[in-house]
């Protein structure tokens, strides 16, 4: 009898387990087919091959183990350097490179 009152209170509570999982649509993050939302709006080929393209990228970073957030942090700071120019000298910090 507590093993069956066990599993129901277990499936009253279920979903608090998966409520900070990432979004997946068709095995990849959902946030990366936000350049379709784009293409809904503004369909042209140059839309098309840019919702494809960033779609194939972002799969790819995820292949390779980084999220759709993290591949945004890294492109980031790929692009903006080691510096922070939006800092005053004072509170300006030097990235860190852990390898």
């Amino acid at each position: 009898m507590g093993k069956i009152e066990d599993t129901i209170e277990e499936r009253e509570n279920w979903h608090w387990r998966n409520s900070m999982r990432p979004v997946r649509f068709f095995s990849m993050d959902a946030r990366a087919a936000i350049p379709f939302m784009a293409l809904l709006v503004y369909f042209r080929v140059v839309t098309l091959i840019v919702a494809l393209l960033s779609t194939i990228i972002f799969m790819a970073f995820e292949k390779r183990g980084l999220t759709y957030p993290c591949a945004l942090r890294n492109f980031r700071s790929w692009f903006i350097g080691p510096t922070r120019p939006a800092w005053i000298s004072i509170r300006r910090r030097r990235l860190i490179d852990y390898r």
